[in-house]
């Protein structure tokens, strides 16, 4: 499956990909942030993460942006089984690319796929120490679940405190579509 924004490729991953995947994903900034990433992120990792055979309710992208006419790995995103939740999204974003709204656009399509796939729910959260993100999820049209709760983070070694969100995607006469509030 591939995806399309104003900016953005979505697309899946490759083993072709892996050399400059380690190289996006491979800062310990990103890495802290994320559950299943080991730190720290090596060759061998990206080609494990990429060699994955995906499952139907697990759907996961590349995000890439074309600059100076030629596309570069800048992040990833999607949704799948996680813990408890039968979809839950999640997205990481290189540090060079911070602060430019990719990371909104990139969820802005993830969450209306998740639709068009009659997800009923999507989950998300953030480290706490990770505020940023919680502003991304809110923007998406995620509400903080009122739950805190210790998650593993393999790039951290440990438990860390994560703030729970959720969007509900399939009740009807009300519009959840990120791209209606972020028009406005």
């Amino acid at each position: 499956m591939f995806a399309r924004t104003q900016r953005l490729m979505l697309r899946p991953g490759w083993i072709e990909d892996a050399p400059e995947l380690a190289r996006a994903i491979g800062h310990r900034e990103v890495v802290r942030n994320l559950g299943r990433a080991p730190w720290p992120y090596t060759l061998g990792d990206a080609e494990d993460f990429l060699g994955t055979e995906r499952t139907a309710s697990d759907t996961s992208f590349l995000i890439c942006v074309l600059e100076d006419g030629t596309s570069r790995i800048i992040g990833g995103v999607g949704f799948g089984p996680y813990d408890d939740e039968p979809y839950e999204m999640g997205y990481w974003i290189t540090p060079d690319a911070w602060g430019r709204g990719y990371a909104t656009e990139a969820g802005a399509a993830v969450v209306r796929i998740a639709r068009a796939l009659r997800v009923p729910r999507l989950a998300a959260g953030h480290y706490i120490d990770n505020p940023a993100s919680g502003r991304v999820l809110r923007k998406l049209g995620f509400r903080p679940t009122g739950r805190i709760v210790s998650r593993f983070s393999r790039g951290r070694g440990g438990e860390v405190q994560c703030v729970e969100y959720e969007q509900r995607l399939s009740d009807e006469g009300r519009s959840d579509d990120p791209c209606d509030r972020m028009a406005a």
